[in-house]
């Protein structure tokens, strides 16, 4: 065997997205691409704003003397500055460089998180539906991941997060805008989130940290607000990247963020750094935090996602989905016509439009579709929607 036991196994429980992606190009070689209608995977097809490609030149043409050396592990002071200085004008927190690593990417970044705070047989509770790979950030440091229920609306039930909190907790993490539901956490559910927290601490005399895994923060629609966990908990970090509101993801820059206040701030601070360094990341990419630095107040044209939301939600629901309408993000969590979602998806494939089972993220009997894909891609798949449905309903 070419691979472990272990990871053979952990491959298979994470295999949704890629057997879709899988299933999608075969489908393209035979069909052509223009007849494949691939709403599996969450890669915006948005090109960066234009001041990315302004700061990108500026460096090409007036080249910064030692960028492509090494630099301190935590990132460049001036650029973990710039992002400090956004998290003050937002947050009101006197957040400084001290208080941020820049990292490679939101998932670069949680993992120097767990590694930092996990001792073997620690918990990591999330909130269903959740983005598979948690499971296997708290894995790969010796946690254990735990599921949370959500309410009819895709928030947390917080009757039960309170049960599941036990005297191994240590982590508490919450996504929103969520994956894969677009759901936004608003300011009470986090203030209630924080309040379980704290009255858990005081119970078993143990420290919990609230993490935020934020990649969408900045992907809201409605005029809605971001509520940040910063307000809700001392012991709170960030974990983010511009993968999505700067349409980066294949350039891995992001960063961890640490509140302010926390006593032991700058013990964590020498932990995560630490950490950075030796998981292998070393730093992130020196190029693209000179550029972010520049760019803490961008962001791709949000109401162009606001109108593919509001096109597939409307489309659908005329279909006769049922679903959440999306407060955030890219991604819409339909439920499926019938109770297997693996059996409905693969429905859909026979009309070669691609999604992924809900059971990939903790919750079956739904599926996830991202619209961060051409309008043609999102208008070629309505029949087959609409067959599909009409199959399958009673």
């Amino acid at each position: 065997m070419a691979v472990s036991r272990k990871i053979s196994g952990l491959m298979e429980q994470g295999s949704w997205i890629r057997k879709m992606f899988e299933e999608g190009a075969a489908l393209k070689q035979q069909f052509g691409d223009e007849n494949v209608f691939d709403l599996s995977l969450g890669n915006p097809i948005m090109e960066p704003p234009p001041e990315f490609f302004s700061e990108l030149k500026r460096i090409v043409d007036e080249p910064i003397s030692g960028l492509h050396r090494y630099m301190p592990n935590a990132g460049f002071v001036e650029t973990r500055a710039a992002v400090a200085a956004q998290l003050r004008e937002e947050t009101g927190l006197d957040f400084t460089a001290n208080q941020v690593v820049m990292t490679a990417g939101a998932g670069g970044a949680m993992n120097v998180i767990f590694k930092t705070l996990l001792d073997p047989g620690d918990e990591v509770i999330v909130f269903a539906p959740y983005f598979v790979e948690y499971f296997f950030y708290a894995d790969n440091h010796g946690g254990t991941g735990h599921a949370v229920p959500p309410d009819d609306a895709f928030l947390p039930d917080l009757d039960a997060f309170e049960s599941a909190i036990t005297d191994r907790t240590r982590i508490v993490l919450v996504n929103s805008p969520n994956n894969p539901t677009g759901v936004l956490y608003g300011a009470d559910v986090l203030a209630r989130i924080g309040d379980i927290i704290q009255r858990k601490e005081r119970e078993t005399g143990r420290e919990i940290f609230l993490v935020s895994d934020e990649p969408y923060r900045k992907i809201l629609f409605d005029g809605l607000e971001y509520s940040h966990v910063f307000e809700r908990h001392v012991r709170s970090i960030v974990a983010t990247s511009h993968s999505k509101d700067l349409a980066l993801p294949g350039e891995r820059i992001g960063f961890i963020a640490v509140h302010p206040d926390y006593d032991e701030g700058s013990e964590l601070m020498d932990g995560l750094v630490f950490c950075n360094r030796t998981l292998g990341f070393v730093n992130a990419p020196a190029m693209m935090q000179n550029i972010v630095a520049k760019l803490q107040s961008v962001t791709v044209d949000v109401a162009q996602y606001q109108d593919k939301r509001d096109f597939m939600y409307e489309q659908l629901t005329d279909i006769g989905y049922e679903m959440v309408k999306p407060q955030g993000a890219f991604y819409m969590f339909p439920k499926s016509p019938i109770d297997d979602d693996v059996e409905f998806t693969a429905e859909l494939v026979k009309h070669n439009v691609l999604v992924v089972p809900g059971r990939g993220f903790g919750t079956p009997g739904y599926f996830r579709l991202s619209y961060c894909v051409t309008d043609e891609t999102l208008e070629g798949s309505l029949d087959g929607f609409r067959q599909a449905f009409e199959r399958n309903s009673a």
